[in-house]
């Protein structure tokens, strides 16, 4: 049996167990998730008080305390009926994201510093190549194809053992993720992380140092009870106790949260107004540090890197091959982009899909409603419904869309509610909040229905607002 812990109502640590053998058990339990969502502040009051209402039950009797002082700090005169959400104003720049920009740059930073000079020198290298030809004798050329026809077997040979050599450093460089057992491609070790992940905390606590929100605001509190929880919960996976959870909440309109391979946490009051309760929340923190226990900077640094030094080899053949400069640079655009999308992105996808699923079991062993979390990227699709935001494919995108997370977290929540019961979580009360986001939807679309068509009736496009039910 495997141990998994939680935390009773009273803040006492208890023990549950795992049933089954050791691997199934490990397979259950086992750029920063950026949103770059921008969410007016009216629909704070709703949110804090539905933690106030959730921490009642999600934490210790302790959490009171804090649910009154969340609830002072944002009484208003606009009281909702008890069974309305209050408006909830949707103002869409662009997709949810996960990761911060720089977590998955190449490093050591001597990397990210000669990147654009091999790139340089195999462009000059290839341009080189094609002019030296250009320059040579037509009976020079000639001379130069029949020997390379004479010597076609050792010069394939040669190609060949090159090709094995990737291949070699390839298998050779393969390490079995954390949690999931999955076979990647790890160059670079956490080791190598440190040194970048304290430049860009440092670079981040410049940027928001003036908007850093002190210990003993309410929202804060939130946070970090909520992540206290989960890594509680979560101790016996060792990537997790391994690392210190140093929570930052940044008073910042933008919905945004991520975590940094060091365990900087860093939260946006934004995320928190747009989150509906405190289990949506705890699964959007659980797969953020779940991108950091899975190393996945690491990992997604390592391929790029991978990636981009056999890129090398063809960036020089096209500027061998393409007799101008012209139809190079087209070429090499070419080639960056096949890269892209085929390789880069896809990869992404699958990250954010496995933080997604691990990040769920951390919220089951937290005893989180973990049937909140599709719910939370259906509400992503309908606001940017709601804002006629364009919907691109996915495969032009580095995260799934917002309808094929849901769909594959609903996929996942049977595994993560069994999770749930094998440590001795409470029951889940109430209805399920998918059925009643359904509802709501109905709802709505009958409310919409019954005032014309869209164009009849203008609405401000800076203050589309909804009201559902509450959950």
């Amino acid at each position: 049996r495997n141990r998994c812990q939680r935390l009773d109502l009273s803040g006492n640590t208890k023990n549950c167990f795992l049933t089954g053998n050791p691997d199934s058990c490990r397979n259950l339990i086992g750029k920063g998730l950026r949103c770059l969502l921008d969410v007016p502040h009216t629909s704070g009051q709703e949110v804090y008080r539905n933690a106030n209402h959730s921490l009642g039950r999600f934490f210790s009797q302790s959490s009171q305390t804090l649910g009154e002082e969340i609830s002072s700090l944002l009484i208003s005169s606009a009281r909702q009926p008890p069974h309305q959400f209050a408006a909830w104003s949707i103002q869409i720049n662009r997709s949810f994201h996960t990761s911060p920009s720089l977590q998955a740059a190449p490093v050591p930073l001597f990397w990210i510093i000669v990147k654009p000079a091999q790139k340089l020198f195999a462009i000059i290298l290839g341009r080189s190549i094609r002019n030296w030809w250009k320059a040579l004798p037509p009976n020079k050329r000639e001379l130069f194809k029949e020997s390379a026809r004479k010597n076609k077997w050792k010069i394939l040979l040669g190609v060949s053992s090159l090709g094995v050599v990737f291949v070699m450093f390839y298998f050779t460089h393969l390490e079995e993720t954390p949690i999931t057992g999955r076979a990647r491609l790890l160059v670079f070790g956490k080791e190598h992380f440190r040194e970048l992940s304290q430049m860009e905390y440092d670079m981040w606590m410049e940027q928001f140092q003036s908007q850093m929100l002190p210990e003993t605001d309410a929202r804060y509190q939130v946070v970090e009870r909520v992540v206290g929880h989960l890594s509680e919960s979560n101790k016996d996976v060792p990537q997790v106790s391994a690392l210190k959870w140093v929570i930052h909440v940044v008073d910042e309109p933008g919905v945004n949260a991520f975590v940094l391979p060091n365990g900087q946490v860093f939260v946006f009051t934004g995320l928190l107004e747009a989150v509906s309760d405190i289990h949506q929340l705890s699964f959007i923190l659980g797969h953020e540090i779940a991108h950091a226990v899975l190393e996945h900077a690491a990992e997604k640094a390592s391929l790029v890197h991978f990636l981009d030094f056999l890129s090398l080899i063809f960036l020089t053949m096209i500027w061998a091959i393409c007799p101008r400069d012209s139809l190079a640079v087209v070429g090499q655009w070419i080639q960056s982009k096949l890269q892209e999308f085929l390789f880069d992105r896809p990869y992404s996808r699958t990250l954010e899909a496995e933080a997604d699923k691990v990040g769920l079991q951390f919220a089951a062993k937290a005893c989180v409603d973990v049937r909140a979390s599709s719910v939370f990227w259906q509400q992503m699709e309908l606001a940017e419904t709601i804002q006629g935001q364009p919907k691109l494919p996915e495969w032009l995108s580095t995260h799934p869309s917002h309808e094929n997370r849901a769909e594959h977290l609903d996929r996942l929540i049977p595994e993560a509610l069994k999770i749930r019961e094998s440590c001795n979580c409470p029951s889940l009360s109430g209805p399920d909040p998918r059925l009643i986001f359904k509802l709501n939807m109905q709802h709505l679309l009958e409310s919409s229905k019954g005032r014309g068509p869209p164009n009849s009736t203008k609405q401000e496009p800076s203050k589309p607002k909804l009201d559902f039910p509450h959950t």
